[in-house]
């Protein structure tokens, strides 16, 4: 079990260092292809918007083959799209590479936290969850800070070339490692696996996803500028306020694993939501002190990868017969709060409130995720309170 789980680690490193490194070696490839860094931007877009299209498709697509193979096949596509990606001579050419790269990113992460959850003992499937979450905090925390480092100094295309690497280590361990897996109760069937989306609670975790982890990535998005602008660094700083996030990302996603053991998933997600608008609130005021910010740096890190593997499991659990495909949906609504936390945190600066204005909006957007959960609970003691008339009818 801890061989398989690794396996699931190592492909969430090299996903987690293709999605993020690009943001830190961004001018390095806009300078190569000669192009501006707004530009430029739209290779971050592409892979999101990848993930976003790819994680059903392939998930629905691969429902008649066990989980074991089809991790396989993603992570295949996955390395052969990341590699080519080092050899692109232009914009269009890298943006198309970068949008098939994003593709299998959704569906590994989703079926791997399926069947993460399925190689753990009764009752620890939080931790084995973590487990495979922890291969994404410890690339921000180890691989984009050495990623970036290697672009900057050699050529931006080591980068894709170290996840191109790293992808076929994570193929040859899903090989040996990795064992066989049934399917589950809908799995196999492409359309019926698509009936889940008639659920109202999963489409409010979808929309919980994506406005509740949007307030993180309103955050991180601009941390550059918060901690150069607001704080006054100097931009050599940035990188180990950076490794700071990383190794809160690493910690918090443990906790979050922990806080379920002991809450339920849904009070466990609606806790964290409430501590990362609190910290996102304090840090607007804490973000010119040259301490305090790389503390807070830390704490907000902390807090906001303290929601993955509890909010993983909840759609998994809403998403029953059909549990790769809920999984995966969960992956694409990581991305698009990704683009939507960067988008309306760019609002108001642009408006000239200032850096620490996006923190503001990620925290309004962490309130929000809170209303989510609250017409969950109001979902579920309406479904209850239905079954109790209709037993008592019944009988």
């Amino acid at each position: 079990m801890n061989k398989a789980l690794l396996t699931l680690a190592i492909g969430g490193f090299g996903i987690g260092l293709t999605e993020f490194v690009i943001m830190g070696i961004l001018p390095d490839v806009a300078t190569a292809f000669n192009i501006s860094i707004p530009i430029a931007g739209h290779f971050i877009s592409a892979y999101a918007l990848g993930v976003v299209v790819g994680a059903p498709i392939l998930t629905g697509l691969g429902s008649k083959w066990p989980s074991n193979k089809v991790l396989i096949g993603l992570m295949i596509w996955f390395t052969v799209f990341n590699t080519l990606s080092a050899f692109a001579t232009g914009y269009y050419s890298f943006l198309v590479l970068r949008f098939l790269s994003g593709l299998p990113h959704g569906a590994f992460f989703g079926i791997g936290a399926v069947v993460a959850g399925k190689l753990a003992k009764n009752g620890k499937e939080a931790q084995a969850i973590a487990i495979m979450f922890s291969g994404l905090t410890v690339a921000n925390l180890l691989g984009v800070p050495l990623g970036t480092y290697l672009g900057k100094h050699f050529s931006w295309s080591i980068s894709f070339l170290m996840v191109g690497v790293v992808g076929i280590l994570t193929v040859l361990s899903l090989k040996f490692w990795m064992p066989e897996l049934k399917r589950g109760s809908e799995e196999g069937n492409f359309f019926k696996e698509f009936r889940i989306f008639k659920r109202l609670e999963l489409w409010l975790v979808i929309l919980l996803t994506t406005i509740g982890t949007g307030g993180f990535f309103a955050w991180y998005s601009y941390i550059a500028p918060l901690i150069t602008e607001v704080a006054g660094y100097d931009n050599s700083v940035v990188p180990y306020a950076m490794i700071l996030a990383g190794l809160g990302m690493v910690i918090g996603n443990f906790i979050g694993a922990k806080l379920t053991e002991k809450f339920s998933l849904l009070n466990t997600v609606t806790l964290v939501l409430f501590v990362m608008m609190l910290a996102l609130g304090l840090n607007t005021f804490l973000a010119a002190n040259k301490v305090l910010i790389l503390i807070m740096t830390f704490i907000i890190g902390a807090i906001s990868f303290a929601v993955s593997t509890p909010i993983q499991m909840l759609i998994i659990k809403t998403a029953k017969g059909s549990e790769r495909l809920g999984s995966s949906l969960n992956q694409s609504a990581f991305n698009i709060g990704n683009a939507c936390g960067a988008y309306f945190a760019g609002l108001p600066i642009a408006m000239g409130y200032g850096f620490t204005s996006a923190d503001w909006v990620g925290a309004a957007m962490a309130l929000s995720g809170i209303f989510v959960a609250l017409a969950i609970f109001t979902l579920r003691k309406s479904k209850s309170v239905n079954k109790k008339e209709a037993i008592i009818c019944n009988s």
